[in-house]
């Protein structure tokens, strides 16, 4: 597989909506992505452009260079049917115009909305409802689209794909892989988005939800007490008013969900975290100045807490960028989130 970070999955799925809509008024359609990219390409790999009869469309697959062609190209295979893969460099004047420093060339894979398209996007859309990952496969020689997710075989694809598929999904990383086959197949991931859990509604969380939805996290803000946790506090974020331990049981932190406390209070935090590294979250922070991190850890480790789930939890929370105000503070805990993520294998 050549490795790219997942496209975002709400923008792709925002296509496919239309396309499908496009497709339920009797319009013909065609469905292009980004399977291959090299330099810098203005768009990353699953990027979707959806294409109707009438040449209007949705999406982009280079940010403006190259759209013309995509959508002349969809045009001939609305009417005559079958799929395509294009190849296209970039000049250095046209990358310019999309806000690059340089040129890149880019694979975009074309095809007509035919009936197990639909179905397998319609499939796609239907997990994403149930918040399940899932990835698109797409063999690039046959046009044969498949739908896998997590946990579960792709109906018609080889048992061999089982487990780059899981890799894929395991790092956000869509890519061709070429198959023992000889196939090539596209693999796009769908995963849902990450979890952000916060325990304590305090100044800091404020601007932390704020940076967290920014970046694409789901925001959760758990906090039993009523006067910290309020709607005009945290205008738009989810509120979970049950006590800590309560509701990390009910929402069940999985591998794409941080999780940072931050009340300063015992009562929340210890539940809190004593929950949180018991769980599968990628990413688990304290707020608390090294003394505080000691009792709190001797206090776990009384309650049976082992070294190793111990060492999970980053305290002081945050990377050390000299953070004084909550602001500051929340950039300085969002960056190490998203180190954790992006550079868990670095």
């Amino acid at each position: 597989m050549l490795p790219s970070p997942a496209a975002d999955a709400a923008d792709a799925l925002a296509v496919i909506g239309r396309l499908i809509g496009w497709l339920d008024e009797g319009r013909g359609a065609a469905v292009a992505m980004v399977v291959e990219t090299w330099g810098s390409s203005p768009r990353p790999v699953g990027s979707l452009l959806a294409v109707n009869d009438r040449s209007a469309f949705a999406g982009s697959v280079s940010g403006g260079c190259v759209e013309g062609a995509v959508v002349a190209e969809s045009l001939d295979l609305i009417k005559a049917g079958g799929h395509k893969t294009l190849e296209f460099g970039i000049a250095d004047e046209d990358a310019w115009k999309v806000g690059l420093a340089c040129g890149g060339r880019l694979k975009v894979f074309v095809a007509g909305a035919s009936a197990p398209w639909r179905a397998t996007l319609e499939q796609l859309l239907a997990a994403r409802r149930d918040k399940r990952p899932a990835a698109l496969i797409v063999d690039l020689q046959q046009n044969t689209p498949a739908l896998t997710l997590e946990g579960a075989a792709a109906a018609g694809a080889p048992a061999w794909l089982a487990a780059p598929v899981a890799d894929a999904l395991r790092s956000d990383a869509s890519g061709v892989i070429d198959g023992p086959d000889g196939a090539r197949r596209f693999v796009a991931v769908f995963n849902p988005p990450l979890r952000l859990l916060v325990v304590g509604a305090v100044h800091i969380a404020q601007s932390l939800a704020r940076l967290a939805a920014e970046t694409g996290f789901e925001v959760v803000v758990i906090d039993p007490r009523g006067a910290w946790a309020t709607a005009d506090r945290f205008p738009g974020v989810a509120l979970d008013k049950r006590w800590p331990g309560e509701a990390l049981a009910a929402l069940k932190p999985d591998r794409r969900t941080a999780i940072v406390s931050l009340s300063h209070d015992p009562k929340l935090d210890d539940p809190a975290l004593k929950a949180a590294i018991a769980s599968d979250a990628f990413y688990v922070g304290a707020l608390g100045s090294r003394r505080t991190q000691d009792k709190r850890r001797r206090r776990l480790k009384a309650e049976g807490a082992s070294a190793e789930s111990l060492a999970r939890i980053h305290g002081p929370v945050g990377l050390d960028i000299g953070a004084r105000t909550p602001a500051e503070i929340a950039l300085s805990i969002m960056a190490e989130v998203v180190a954790a993520r992006r550079l868990a294998k670095g």
